[in-house]
């Protein structure tokens, strides 16, 4: 499911006014609790952290034995 950072936004809305719902990826979500909507936005930020993220990093091993 791809998130946007309006959908983190409303998230952290949410947790700001003490609600225990709100509507994600035009999705209506009812939470049991802080510590799920906490969860939820810490992986919807991990989520928008990766797709900015750009390329992965190359390494490439260095040897001196001829390898």
């Amino acid at each position: 499911m791809a998130y946007t950072q309006a959908d983190a936004d409303r998230l952290r809305s949410a947790i700001a006014k003490g609600v225990a719902s709100a509507e994600l990826n035009g999705e209506k979500l009812t939470f049991r609790s802080l510590a799920d909507m906490r969860a939820t936005l810490a992986m919807i930020e991990a989520e928008l952290a990766g797709a900015a993220g750009g390329a992965a990093r190359v390494s490439y091993p260095r040897t001196t034995r001829g390898l």
